[in-house]
């Protein structure tokens, strides 16, 4: 029988190879564009895998529409939309992409302090709008790296790859973590905002994260210090960055996710020392294939009866498949390793 996997967005054709000549696939619209919900599930009753970005929320609704549904698979390391145990109680394999935007998102984080350090986007303005006429020295200085601190919370695989960038710049490093540590560099979260010149947030959303940079945790910053988001935007309460913002305790934030995104607090896009981008993380071309590519590959090997690379879950009926194969361990090998 033809199977029939739903992808959300468009991919390139040659990534969905692994699904083979007996998978239909239908993709979502283009342009960067999202298919629907009510689409999926009006499409529901013939889908056998859906891939997508983590936009899609599987729910009781949703698996009620899909009964042939065997996985679903996120292109992204975060999980939120999954409800996980469900899945597995339907017999229903999720899957996501971990490590692979880990690299990418480091990367975003050290181009965020740049840009707050060195005021790059104010300076562009400047130079874009004719005001310009002469050299001025000492009008656009910023700040040096060399020897500040970056205060660093959560310190899983995109942590540590922040960490090593930022000592490239002669940063001071502190981390916080849910796990209590001995390391020189460990500190209690209280400790950390105090005395941390930069502080980038780096967790995973969940009930002990969300509103977990709120009023009171701001005010524990260091004044003048600046607050990078490259996490969950609900890890903050917003309207509580802007009032610390605009009272001059802190100089400056830099955000890729926003608590309602896509929606932007008003304030905030009126503000020449914040620097927003559209949660483009872990977005380079290289970590989108790769992901792509780790997601096909999870449902090409559940539509064949085998185990998928990066589960989540693990469905009753899990144990009648086979695990994979050691042959088909390649993908593997074309995932770029944490950085």
């Amino acid at each position: 029988m033809m199977k029939h996997v739903l992808i959300t967005n468009r991919i390139p054709a040659d990534v969905i190879a692994p699904l083979g000549e007996t998978t239909k696939v239908i993709f979502g619209p283009g342009n960067g564009d999202l298919m629907s919900r009510e689409e999926v599930l009006r499409l529901g009753p013939a889908l056998d895998g859906i891939i997508n970005q983590a936009e899609l929320r599987v729910d009781a609704e949703l698996l009620d529409h899909c009964p042939r549904l065997r996985i679903v698979a996120n292109v992204a390391a975060g999980t939120e939309n999954l409800d996980w145990a469900l899945m597995a109680r339907r017999g229903v394999w999720a899957t996501n992409t971990p490590g692979v935007y880990c690299g990418a998102t480091a990367d975003l984080t050290l181009a965020f302090i740049l840009c707050l350090a060195r005021r790059v986007l104010s300076a562009d303005a400047f130079v874009r709008s004719g005001e310009w006429k002469h050299f001025q020295p000492g009008v656009w200085d910023g700040d040096l790296l060399e020897g500040r601190t970056l205060g660093i919370i959560g310190y899983g695989r995109i942590g540590q790859a922040v960490a090593r960038r930022a000592r490239a710049f002669g940063m001071n490093i502190l981390y916080h973590r849910r796990s209590v540590s001995s390391d020189a560099d460990y500190r209690p979260l209280d400790t950390l905002l105090r005395e941390s010149d930069y502080v980038s947030l780096h967790v995973p959303l969940t009930s002990e994260t969300r509103g977990l940079m709120n009023q009171a945790r701001f005010g524990q910053m260091k004044h003048g210090a600046y607050f990078l988001n490259l996490a969950r935007g609900k890890t903050m309460i917003e309207a509580d960055l802007v009032a610390a913002l605009t009272c001059g305790h802190l100089a400056g934030a830099a955000l890729d996710v926003f608590e309602d995104e896509p929606k932007v607090h008003p304030k905030l896009r009126g503000l020449p020392n914040v620097v927003l981008t559209p949660h483009i993380g872990g977005g380079t071309h290289q970590t989108r294939r790769a992901a792509r590519s780790l997601a096909v590959e999870n449902v090409a090997r559940v539509l064949r009866g085998e185990h998928p690379v990066s589960p989540v879950n693990q469905p009753a009926l899990a144990a009648q498949a086979s695990p994979p194969n050691h042959a088909s361990h390649a993908l593997r090998e074309q995932i770029p390793p944490p950085s």
